[in-house]
């Protein structure tokens, strides 16, 4: 991620703006008064953006891969996120995603495969039953939220072109358009948003391919119309609005590795033991709540997925 901040301040402890602005006036229309209340208050301030609204789908069945933390709001997932295309403030991206358009939208399939394809969107939601995975995420800068995704696993997809032998890592590529995404024309990355994971990885259950949220088609903002998600990992990891997908023999060379291969690493599993060069990952703060939370190996998914890692030094592969 962008790093705008001193180095000895950790991103989860800044104050908003929209927060820093209006807190007293919104203290005092609401009549708050204990710490309790004023941590309630910071938790609605930091999202006064208004999220975009979507087609609402049907037939959406619950899955049992589902976690039961408490979800964040709606309003707190589409108005508080990373998408640097449409900006590099945690809220451009809802003031400035209504440009992007997703229809027609083509997702080419290719490289180390049998039966390369272009699909359609429309194709794509065709391919399986669409599946709410409510999944905790967490990012690298120490905030986390609870996100019930719509979609279905990645390798519903990818089996759809038949990979070759000597394919070993699947590589991602959102668009790149700056005429949609003001954020393209800025130098913060060497675009198109480029990002990659291990073919075993890809075809993991929990790794899937979102294509909504709240039971709602995806808003532009959260990477319409078509975003991955694997829940183990880096906020960073998930690329949105893609159009793209590779199979590779060599690890990809992602956008994150090429900006900071000092501080992003191409695994990027959460691992609360290997600190971030400027912060420790040893704690995290739910977006909505006051106090830190103590961050999970894997983010909690240890259980699913630590054998993909066994004989790996996850200190030296992060």
């Amino acid at each position: 991620m962008l790093i705008k901040r001193a180095s000895d301040i950790q991103p989860s402890d800044i104050t908003s703006q929209d927060l820093f602005l209006h807190r007293r006036d919104f203290i005092k229309k609401a009549g708050l008064g204990s710490i309790g209340a004023v941590a309630g208050a910071a938790g609605l301030l930091s999202f006064s953006s208004n999220a975009q609204s979507a087609t609402k789908f049907s037939g959406v069945r619950k899955s049992p891969l589902s976690t039961d933390d408490k979800q964040n709001s709606f309003k707190e997932i589409t108005t508080y996120n990373n998408y640097y295309e449409f900006g590099t403030d945690k809220t451009d991206p809802a003031k400035t995603a209504g440009s992007l358009k997703t229809r027609p939208w083509t997702v080419s399939i290719e490289g180390l495969v049998k039966k390369p394809r272009q699909l359609g969107i429309d194709d794509i939601l065709k391919l399986a039953p669409l599946e709410e995975r409510i999944y905790r995420m967490r990012c690298v800068e120490g905030w986390s939220m609870v996100i019930p995704w719509v979609g279905f696993s990645l390798s519903t997809l990818l089996k759809q072109v038949e990979p070759l032998g000597n394919a070993k890592y699947v590589e991602f590529v959102t668009l790149n358009d700056p005429q949609m995404m003001p954020g393209v024309k800025s130098s913060v990355l060497n675009w198109p948003y480029l990002e990659g994971l291990r073919l075993d990885e890809a075809m993991h259950p929990l790794t899937i391919m979102a294509l909504g949220l709240y039971g709602e088609e995806l808003p532009n903002q959260n990477g319409a119309p078509m975003r991955l998600v694997v829940p183990w990992k880096y906020g960073f990891k998930g690329g949105k609005s893609i159009v793209k997908i590779r199979f590779v023999a060599e690890q990809p060379n992602s956008a994150w590795m090429r900006a900071a291969p000092s501080e992003y690493g191409f695994y990027s599993n959460v691992n609360p033991t290997v600190d971030h060069p400027r912060w420790s990952q040893a704690s995290e703060r739910r977006i909505g709540e006051f106090l830190k939370r103590k961050t999970l190996m894997f983010n909690g998914y240890g259980n699913q997925v630590a054998q993909l890692y066994t004989g790996m030094d996850l200190k030296k592969s992060f």
